[in-house]
């Protein structure tokens, strides 16, 4: 087998949890000894497929007619969303997030995947919408944080401008639901164990660790100390 550890994430790009879920996988790859030899292959999940945004409605506003509660409630949920995100490092602005359908962003990300550019361009969708409040569903938008991360101009055009990819992120959803993804974040290790949400980093570690060591799967050697000195090589002894 492939010598690689490997992590599929369903995730939605307006889903605040999601990038939180995203730094803690990230502090704790950061902590993992094997994070070389670790992928991660972002799949989409869309949390509303039907959305259709209403011009200028706050998030407030929407939260509260979603679950049918008062803009207080919304409001206390939106502030301690923003508080648990400073705990990794994020900074949410949700006054002013820009609710959009996100299946536009969802193509996207599957070009930058065939480039492997996606867990790149996720980074700054989660911001765009999390915390700069830019619309991730206007075209100019998405073509320049594509561009931003490397893709070509005319390849984003062309996903923009049509279809292309539309199947892989329905493929992706029905791929979620016939394993049982009810909300994401949610994470697979090496499809064997699955974390659901935005667990605390030494969940994530552990469960890193678990699968490693209970799969086909060997470290890599690592260098100490790297010199050219007192050692032979094909031109001769140093």
């Amino acid at each position: 087998m492939e010598n690689q550890l490997k992590i599929q994430i369903w995730s939605d790009v307006m889903c605040p949890f999601c990038y939180i879920g995203k730094r803690r996988i990230e502090e704790a790859l950061s902590l993992f000894e094997n994070k070389d030899s670790v992928a991660i292959e972002w799949k989409s999940f869309q949390l509303d497929p039907s959305f259709v945004a209403t011009p200028n409605e706050s998030i407030i506003d929407h939260l509260a007619e979603k679950y049918r509660k008062d803009t207080a409630w919304a409001q206390t949920m939106i502030d301690n969303m923003t508080e648990n995100a400073k705990k990794s490092g994020l900074d949410f602005h949700f006054e002013k997030a820009i609710l959009a359908n996100s299946l536009h962003a969802h193509r996207l990300l599957h070009l930058a995947k065939k480039h492997n550019l996606s867990n790149e361009l996720e980074e700054l969708l989660f911001k765009a919408y999390l915390t700069d409040g830019k619309d991730v569903n206007d075209t100019n938008t998405l073509e320049s944080l594509g561009l931003e991360v490397g893709l070509e101009k005319e390849a984003i055009k062309n996903v923009l401008h049509s279809d292309v990819y539309g199947n892989e992120v329905r493929q992706d959803q029905q791929e979620a639901q016939s394993i049982g993804v009810t909300g994401v974040p949610f994470f697979v290790f090496d499809n064997k164990y699955a974390v659901s949400g935005a667990q605390a980093t030494d969940v994530f570690l552990k469960t890193l660790e678990k699968t490693w060591e209970e799969g086909n799967f060997k470290t890599k050697l690592k260098l100490q100390n790297t010199t050219d000195q007192n050692s032979c090589g094909i031109d001769g002894c140093e």
